[in-house]
């Protein structure tokens, strides 16, 4: 499985990121996605109409994730509005350690360095690119070259005291002029 192509991977992925930062609440959640996106994840080439059915039919198979699913658009943002089930069904069935754990745990500290960052990547694996980013709204990127363990690209900001970023597919990271 190509986990950057696997919108319910995805799903997982940014429920588990909520769940590290905020602590785990049994709720509901809504998530908000690019026509675009989602027409990457799916493999598929719709317009907002059609993809509106291919998800609510997506959904349908996966009710022991993800429970109730409602899915609308705007345009051609989605939003994908979920039961407390997924909340749930994530906080049971995933790890509670790993490098997005220590990651999150890094960059929520004031006075931290970008060598300490990169150093933490590197405790994953010796196979992590790294470039500042020039003329960009970020100052660095950072990530897995072979996507393990983390399939994402970091984009980090120096905020002074502190790093603040963003975490994006390779496709997403190119599709959005990155």
């Amino acid at each position: 499985m190509n986990r950057a192509k696997d919108l319910s991977a995805n799903i997982i992925d940014v429920i588990k990121e909520e769940q590290i930062k905020l602590g785990y609440m049994k709720e509901q959640i809504r998530l908000y996605y690019p026509l675009s996106s989602l027409n990457l994840m799916m493999e598929e080439s719709l317009d907002c109409e059609a993809m509106k059915k291919h998800l609510e039919k997506y959904f349908a198979k996966r009710q022991e994730i993800f429970g109730e699913v409602e899915v609308s658009y705007k345009d051609e943002r989605f939003c994908i509005h979920l039961s407390d089930d997924a909340s749930e069904y994530v906080y049971k069935n995933t790890p509670h350690e790993g490098f997005l754990y220590d990651f999150i745990e890094l960059v929520s500290k004031h006075d931290v360095t970008i060598d300490e960052i990169l150093a933490l990547f590197k405790k994953y694996s010796e196979n992590v690119i790294f470039e500042e980013m020039k003329d960009s709204e970020f100052d660095y990127l950072i990530y897995f070259k072979d996507g393990t363990p983390d399939i994402y690209w970091y984009c980090i900001n120096d905020e002074g005291h502190h790093f603040t970023y963003h975490r994006y597919t390779k496709e997403d990271f190119y599709n959005l002029g990155l």
